[in-house]
C-alpha cells in the first residue's frame, strides 16, 4: 500500500498535510482547487520535493529519503516529457534504458509497448509530427516499459477532447490492470473520475482527505467537496 504517514508539505505560506492509506492497485482520482497542492503532492511522491516532516511508505519501506531515479514510480506530466530531438522508439527506451542502448529483448519489449498503445510501426517518428492523443500514447508506452508500481499523472490529458481524453483514460487504466499499478491522476473534471472509477481524492483547505468511492463521493459530496463542485454536478 502507498501511505502518506503525518505528510507535512511546506514552502513559504503554502502548506499541505495528510495521514491516509491509498490501498496497492487502486486507481485514484486527485481533484482540487487550483493551488491547493495536487501537482505537490505527486511531486512529493515521485522525489521532487522534499517533506518538512513525516514520511511517504510503499510496502512498509519509507522512499521519501530515494532519489527520483531509484523510486518505484513514474509521472507523466502535462507536457507528456517527451524529449523532441528523439524518435519516439527512443523515447520509450528511455524508460528501460536511459542511455537509449536498448538490448535485443529490450527492443522487443518497446516494440510490445507502442503496439499495447497503438503506436506500432510510429518509432521513427519524432514528437512533433504527432498529434497531442498521440503524444499521450507515446508517454504511456514509456510507462509501461518502465512497469513501476506507483503511476503518477498530473493532467496529462487536459489538452484533449472529450472523446479522445476518455479514450486516453480508457487505455491507462487497462496499461494500470495489465501491471497492478496504483495510479493517482490528477483531474479537474469530475467526468475524469467516474471515467477511471475507483476512489476520488479531495486536496482542498491545506489538507489531502482520504480516499472515498468516487461514483459515490460525486452523488453524495461531503462539504468540502461540494464546495469545489459548486453547482454542477456530473451527470
Amino acid at each position: 500500500m502507498l501511505r502518506f504517514d503525518r505528510l507535512d508539505l511546506r514552502q513559504g505560506a503554502f502548506r499541505l498535510t495528510a495521514d491516509l492509506t491509498i490501498a496497492k492497485g487502486d486507481r485514484v482520482t486527485v481533484m482540487g482547487p487550483s493551488g491547493a497542492g495536487k501537482s505537490t503532492l505527486l511531486a512529493a511522491i515521485g522525489g521532487f520535493f522534499a517533506p518538512a516532516s513525516g514520511a511517504i511508505v510503499w510496502d512498509g519501506h519509507a522512499i521519501d529519503g530515494l532519489p527520483p531515479g531509484q523510486r518505484p514510480v513514474s509521472t507523466i506530466f502535462q507536457d507528456n516529457n517527451l524529449f523532441p530531438h528523439l524518435t519516439l522508439f527512443q523515447n520509450t527506451a528511455m524508460g528501460v534504458r536511459p542511455s537509449g542502448r536498448a538490448s535485443a529483448a529490450e527492443t522487443a519489449q518497446i516494440h510490445e509497448a507502442l503496439e499495447a498503445v497503438g503506436l506500432s510501426g510510429m518509432g521513427a517518428r519524432k514528437p512533433a509530427t504527432l498529434s497531442g492523443g498521440q503524444q499521450s500514447r507515446a508517454a504511456l508506452a514509456r510507462m509501461l516499459v518502465q512497469a513501476r508500481p506507483i503511476v503518477l499523472l498530473d493532467e496529462p490529458f487536459s489538452a484533449l477532447g472529450p472523446a479522445l481524453r476518455a479514450e486516453m483514460i480508457g487505455l491507462v487504466t487497462a496499461l494500470c490492470d495489465r501491471t497492478e499499478a496504483t495510479l493517482l491522476m490528477v483531474s479537474h473534471d469530475p467526468g475524469d473520475a467516474l471515467l477511471l472509477g475507483g476512489d476520488l481524492m479531495l486536496v482542498a483547505e491545506s489538507v489531502v482527505h482520504p480516499p472515498e468511492e468516487a461514483a459515490g463521493a460525486l452523488a453524495a459530496p461531503g462539504p468540502a467537496l461540494a464546495a469545489y463542485l459548486g453547482p454542477t454536478r456530473p451527470g
